[in-house]
């Protein structure tokens, strides 16, 4: 058995390119290159773009390796990216980080022309958050440009990333998350249905969104008439153009926040300032003793705007700070981009529905209990919202944090709480197990608790637990 977990293993999400693959050895991720992308590869090593790119900061590095128990069927190199901490998403982003990975994909599209290159693939997926920034990840989706040739990632560059910047824009954030039903993107076709009709004034909308959806649709119903309309001869200069429209049509998007529950909640918070500094001061504490992995991870669930996110990164960890707000996640992310936090990782979750497997046979885009294995997990106020906003038992909650995470610290905050009794007001109490008894008897099969702490000036109860082996 030990022999066949070293034994390289093929990730299903790069399964559809015949120039290389991906794949993981004794825990690390490793791509290959084929032998038929020998002349891409080679060229964008050799032509500059690759050092420029990476001085940028716009792609992740690589070293070439020899890995000789890895196969060698097809094979021209091995090559050895730097290792990112954590996978996420595109309808795991808020607005502005779907924004700033459109806004790198088109930067390294007019890059790549400057040096004779041009990217046959512009899906969202291409992207990771590392760093504290978007950063290219796919170094085959660079193929050799001629003269004349169009962009053929264009449709797919406005499928996953402008028609749904716009839907947000234009309409709700919530169609953000038809990325999750559309793998491919989201039709231009039915973008342009939901679009409001006043879109069709918008150049950028209708040029991109509205009549590119028109044409796409001529192509299809006429026959053989689809490729030969992909393959229309474009000047490098109608190019650049396209390019740059592109460019201000993404600019242009300005998401204005709607009023969302939990935006501002440390403003409505029913903490006292003692309180607050009190479990502050705790919080850290409890996270300087937890044991560190060699890349510890920390996950702030309902992290709101990262508050205390921000005490995880300062305690040595890379933190996945989550939440299911919408506007807290952005006001998150913004402030990390303006901060220059390197260590944090703002995204959207709903733990009652997180993330499933997605794609072929449900093993291209990985579920979120498949990607969430953490040293700590933090549930700071949060609790009573799965329990009772959600009806979710309390043993189910222990056991969804329990194979997730090593260590848990996490709040109880009991009905007696001003938050719990908002939450009570307009419903039947229900919940005959929601109390401090009850969560310990849900919670204790599952962890062993390392330390339990009243916060000053509170009625709620800071636990720092440890799942059982």
């Amino acid at each position: 058995m030990e022999e066949n977990r070293d034994r390289p293993r093929l990730l299903p999400s790069s399964f559809r390119d015949p120039g290389g693959f991906l794949f993981t050895h004794r825990g690390v991720i490793y791509r290959q290159v084929n032998i038929s992308c020998k002349e891409y590869y080679d060229e964008l090593m050799e032509s500059g773009l690759y050092d420029s790119l990476i001085e940028k900061g716009w792609l992740i590095p690589h070293q070439e390796v020899s890995l000789p128990e890895h196969g060698q069927d097809h094979h021209y190199k091995t090559l050895l990216p730097e290792q990112i901490p954590y996978i996420s998403y595109p309808y795991e982003w808020c607005f502005s980080q779907l924004k700033d990975a459109a806004l790198l994909t088109l930067d390294i599209q007019l890059e790549a022309l400057r040096h004779g290159m041009i990217l046959k693939d512009a899906t969202a997926y291409n992207v990771q958050f590392h760093k504290g920034r978007p950063v290219f990840i796919d170094t085959l989706s660079f193929v050799s440009y001629m003269d004349g040739d169009p962009w053929i990632a264009y449709r797919q560059f406005c499928q996953h990333f402008l028609a749904p910047l716009m839907l947000i824009v234009q309409c709700d954030f919530r169609l953000l998350h038809m990325l999750r039903a559309y793998i491919d993107g989201i039709p231009l076709d039915l973008a342009s249905q939901l679009l409001p009709g006043k879109s069709w004034f918008s150049y950028s909308i209708l040029a991109h969104v509205h009549l590119h959806a028109k044409t796409q649709k001529q192509f299809e119903n006429s026959a053989g008439s689809a490729n030969q309309g992909r393959m229309v001869s474009m000047s490098r200069a109608r190019l650049e153009g396209l390019i740059s429209s592109l460019q201000s049509a993404v600019q242009n998007q300005r998401w204005k926040y709607a009023g969302t529950r939990w935006a501002d909640y440390y403003d409505e918070t029913n903490y006292v300032d003692r309180s607050m500094l009190h479990k502050e001061e705790l919080v850290s504490r409890l996270l300087a003793e937890c044991e560190k992995s060699d890349t510890p991870i920390a996950a702030d669930f309902g992290a709101n705007t990262g508050k205390f996110s921000r005490l995880a990164e300062d305690a040595g960890f890379y933190v996945l700070s989550q939440d299911i707000d919408e506007v807290a996640v952005d006001k998150n992310y913004r402030k990390t981009v303006d901060d220059n936090e390197d260590s944090i990782l703002p995204l959207m979750l709903d733990l009652t529905n997180p993330s499933p497997g997605l794609g072929w046979v449900n093993t291209e885009r990985m579920s979120f209990m498949e990607r969430q294995k953490v040293d700590v997990g933090m549930a700071l106020a949060l609790i009573h919202h799965i329990a009772i906003s959600n009806n979710v038992p309390l043993n189910y909650i222990a056991e969804l944090f329990a194979k997730v995470c090593r260590y848990l610290i996490i709040e109880f905050v009991p009905k007696s709480d001003s938050q719990v009794e908002r939450l009570l007001a307009t419903r039947e109490d229900v919940f005959p197990d929601y109390n401090q008894t009850g969560f310990e008897a849900a919670f204790f099969p599952y962890f062993e608790t390392l330390q339990k702490i009243s916060i000053e000036d509170s009625e709620r109860t800071l636990y720092m637990m440890r799942v059982k082996k």
